[in-house]
Order: structure tokens, then C-alpha cells, then sequence
């Protein structure tokens, strides 16, 4: 069984982060996109993959749901091709972004939905000439497995693994890892105005 059904969740606090607002304990919370704290795999000495706003903190993540708000510039991949057993659903917020998907390659735009069934390889890369925003969801269980295939075609945008693997540390290694902060092109975004 779940847990135990209550009338009243405590509101959560929300905490400065340095980089904007970050839930520090349990419980409900609203926080303003521009608000909250984002991470940015810019400036590093390896590959970046996008800036993104979670919407939690390390120490208190949603347990049944993931959600962020993930920007991507240009030919920059969100991650390495893969897929999961667990569902996700991505809607296109703003900009353009290339869907590479169990192999074919489909271009989006603002208000696109994908409904990204367990199993399904894929992966995004920014397109256009902006920043584009991608709503991101996924179910979260604790026997979740992934699995980074070789694909010919994510390797042509540079978010291919160079060897199958289910280890996201493996795959990830000659990506920049994700630090607290926005991204340069903040002021582009939609929110920022």
C-alpha cells in the first residue's frame, strides 16, 4: 500500500540555491519558473547537454514523477540516445528541436507532443537558430534500467554512446556534468521577459 492518506500536507519550503529556489523538505510548493533553480552544462571542458530547471533539489526528489523544463541551444543533445522502462511525454514549449526516435529523425515545434512508450530509443537536439524549451515527464520507480545504444544516427548530432551499455556513468563520461546556474542565453528564453 502507498501512504497513509492525510487531509493536510505541510507546504514545502523553498530554499535559494544559488542558481533560484530549490524545495528544501517535503510537502506542496509553487515556484515561478524564473524563480526556481536551474542547472547549466555550459563552460566545461567536456560536451554539454542543455540547461534545465527540475523543479526539486538532490536531497528532495519526487518520488513517483520526474518533471523538468529542459532548454537546449542549437545542435546541442538533452543527453545520449537511450531508452527506459519507465513511460515519458515531451511537449515542445518554444523553439525547434530534432526528435531522433527508434531510429527515424523528426523535426518539432512549439506545441508538439511525444508520448515516449517504456522501451522507446530517443533523444533531442536543438534546432533552429534559438534556444528551444521542452517540457519533460517521466514515471520514476526504484527497478527503472536504461539502456545507451550505438546508433548511427544519434552519433551524426554527437549523443550516441560510444558502446551499449545500461551504465549511465560509462555512457555519460565525456559529458560535462550538470552545475547550479543559468544559461548565458537566459535573457532569449520566453519566461525572461
Amino acid at each position: 500500500m502507498g501512504a497513509e492518506y492525510t487531509r493536510a500536507v505541510p507546504e514545502a519550503p523553498l530554499d535559494d540555491s544559488g542558481s533560484g529556489l530549490a524545495p528544501a523538505g517535503d510537502g506542496w510548493f509553487v515556484v515561478n519558473v524564473r524563480d526556481a533553480q536551474w542547472l547549466t552544462s555550459e563552460n566545461g571542458g567536456k560536451l554539454p547537454s542543455g540547461s534545465e530547471c527540475s523543479f526539486e533539489s538532490r536531497d528532495f526528489e519526487f518520488p513517483q514523477l520526474g518533471i523538468r523544463l529542459h532548454v537546449l541551444e542549437p545542435g546541442e543533445p538533452n543527453c545520449l540516445y537511450h531508452s527506459e522502462s519507465q513511460q515519458e511525454a515531451f511537449l515542445v514549449l518554444s523553439g525547434e528541436c530534432r526528435l531522433l526516435v527508434d531510429g527515424v529523425e523528426r523535426l518539432l515545434r512549439p506545441w508538439d507532443f511525444f508520448h515516449c512508450p517504456a522501451g522507446t530509443e530517443h533523444v533531442f537536439v536543438g534546432a533552429g537558430d534559438g534556444p528551444c524549451a521542452i517540457l519533460m515527464t517521466g514515471a520514476r520507480s526504484k527497478d527503472e534500467k536504461l539502456l545507451y545504444p550505438k546508433s548511427e544516427l544519434a552519433a551524426r548530432y554527437g549523443a550516441s554512446a560510444e558502446e551499449e551499455t545500461p551504465d549511465p556513468k560509462q555512457a555519460y563520461a565525456r559529458f560535462e556534468r550538470p552545475k547550479r546556474g543559468r544559461p548565458s542565453y537566459w535573457a532569449r528564453l520566453p519566461w525572461a521577459e
